[in-house]
């Protein structure tokens, strides 16, 4: 059995199927976030865009979206959720981004784009997140924070996942071992991967944000939806 290191066919299902609650939650706060910045229609790009919950929740909403992931499993599940929508499998630093004003969301960092030049200037600042640069960003949830070690079981109907989290202080990574089981007819298929994420500082993220060109700033949420422990989120708009 190979490892893979982004989300297959099997843990892009679990994570749909069991987490997506995630981007249903945010979705209204992140709406009206949209409309009283004055964008109230038009393209909405959206970066690592998953299993595309959001990307219907924007096209319900009379957005169009363009979306991005790595994922092709993903993609794929995009695809069939969110079928107004426009998708590709592609890297965050390198996919061309669409020439239409529009909504940039990479994770919890909000960007909303106004020109081409923002488009530019957001593509740097994307490249400078995979520059190899040393930050770091402390989270919760199933996983550990840097310098420990943490085990978590998650059961869902037809799957359950068993997650192991390591993190490394000196190198400013979160390493997670994922076991991943899914019901195939009446037996369960086995598949595991490893994510290696590069972990952030808000206060650097907030700098790589003001010398690409935005003034941006933290924010707890969106709407009522609150973001977990450990996660930090802005709120950016191109000067």
């Amino acid at each position: 059995m190979s490892l893979v290191t982004e989300y297959g066919a099997d843990l892009a299902y679990v994570h749909d199927a069991g987490f997506s609650e995630y981007a249903l939650g945010a979705a209204p706060g992140l709406l009206r976030l949209l409309r009283q910045s004055g964008v109230r229609s038009g393209l909405v790009t959206d970066l690592g865009c998953g299993s595309g919950r959001w990307a219907r929740e924007l096209n319900l909403a009379g957005y169009e979206v363009f979306g991005v992931d790595r994922s092709a499993a993903f993609i794929r599940m995009a695809r069939r959720i969110a079928p107004g929508a426009r998708f590709v499998v592609g890297s965050l630093a390198s996919v061309e981004l669409p020439a239409l004003d529009g909504h940039f969301d990479r994770g919890v960092c909000q960007l909303l784009l106004r020109s081409d030049a923002a488009r530019r200037s957001l593509q740097a600042c994307v490249r400078g997140f995979a520059s190899g640069r040393r930050l770091r960003l402390r989270r919760g949830g199933a996983g550990a924070h840097p310098g420990g070690g943490r085990a978590a079981v998650v059961l869902g109907q037809d799957w359950a996942i068993l997650v192991e989290t390591e993190g490394d202080i000196a190198r400013a990574t979160l390493t997670r071992r994922i076991l991943c089981f899914r019901q195939v007819g009446r037996l369960y298929r086995r598949s595991e991967e490893v994510h290696r994420l590069r972990l952030f500082e808000p206060t650097e993220v907030l700098s790589l944000l003001s010398h690409a060109g935005f003034e941006a700033r933290p924010v707890a949420g969106y709407g009522r939806f609150r973001l977990p422990r450990g996660i930090a989120g802005f709120v950016a708009v191109k000067r």
